[in-house]
């Protein structure tokens, strides 16, 4: 079974960039044809919002696929749907993996014992095609303890899937928590140092990962010396403040190791400029389109992949 790393930094070399693109759908932001398309008689309102989520996610994912190598579904949109969006989330997945991209499933999860093994086996597929829910990675919550982590380490090497554990990340009030310091470590030190102890082996990179956002590029400079064996996943990018050169230092010398997220900034490129212009709401997969290439070129002002 190939490993989780290397099945994403097989995908990387292939498009050449570790742009990653994630799906965040909102109701009150997707093209208005979209939504009334799926307003018919016969649906609930939440059946018609899990179907405009699907519709969006999947035409999303059909025109940046041929660009990117990744892409990561928010699954809170969906589940603020209930069983139809959760149905539908998990169509979103499937096509995604059709369309040859890893998917990493944004979901921090996190628990205890026999219910963090139950979230583990239930999210992770990793590179078994008949899993229901196949995702090759998901995001972990972590502040349980560091005991929270094993049952889905367990999964993730079972299986070849991989996890991206919330380390430090990218929103503003990160550091109430995150900062907090025991000695002369901050807790995000720690538990980055847990990660890394659970990712290193005989492996460049191992399965699991590190949520750090791009909004903190000393951190993150800091936290890539600390875990030399940690895939990183770094949101935080483009609508959040975060650039090129915020995200440098991620990257090993064959430019991997790391993938660079963007939402809002391509799933609703059409509502800001240029792109409002340039495509308007009618063409709005040509923006999502040009608002990846444009982050692709953008990165590789600073990485080289291969």
């Amino acid at each position: 079974m190939t490993a989780y790393a290397d099945r994403l930094h097989a995908a990387i070399r292939a498009k050449r960039t570790p742009a990653l693109v994630g799906i965040d759908p909102r109701l009150d932001l997707l093209p208005a044809d979209i939504v009334e398309r799926n307003r018919t008689p016969e649906r609930t309102a939440a059946e018609a919002a899990a179907g405009a989520f699907e519709e969006f996610s999947k035409r999303l994912i059909d025109a940046v696929a041929p660009l990117v190598p990744a892409v990561k579904p928010q699954a809170a949109f969906f589940e603020e749907y209930g069983p139809p969006g959760m149905a539908a989330l998990g169509r979103v997945v499937a096509h995604a993996r059709t369309a040859g991209l890893i998917t990493i499933l944004d979901a921090k999860r996190g628990d205890i014992g026999s219910t963090a093994e139950a979230y583990a086996r239930g999210w992770l597929g990793g590179a078994d095609p008949d899993h229901p829910w196949q995702a090759d990675a998901l995001t972990v919550n972590p502040y349980l303890g560091a005991d929270t982590l094993e049952p889905f380490v367990k999964t993730a090497t079972e299986r070849g899937a991989g996890l991206y554990v919330l380390v430090r990340t990218s929103n503003p009030g990160a550091a109430a928590f995150q900062d907090v310091c025991e000695g002369a470590t901050n807790v995000f030190e720690r538990v980055a140092d847990v990660v890394e102890s659970l990712s290193s082996g005989d492996a460049a990179y191992g399965p699991v990962g590190a949520v750090v956002g791009a909004t903190y590029p000393e951190e993150l400079k800091l936290l890539r010396t600390r875990m030399p064996h940690v895939p990183l996943l770094m949101p935080g990018y483009g609508a959040q403040g975060g650039s090129a050169l915020d995200v440098a230092t991620a990257f090993d010398a064959d430019g991997l190791g790391a993938v660079v997220n963007s939402s809002r900034g391509i799933n609703f490129a059409f509502r800001r400029q240029p792109y409002a212009d340039q495509f308007g709401e009618a063409r709005w997969e040509q923006a999502a389109a040009a608002a990846t290439r444009a982050m692709i070129a953008d990165l590789a002002t600073v990485v080289t992949v291969g």
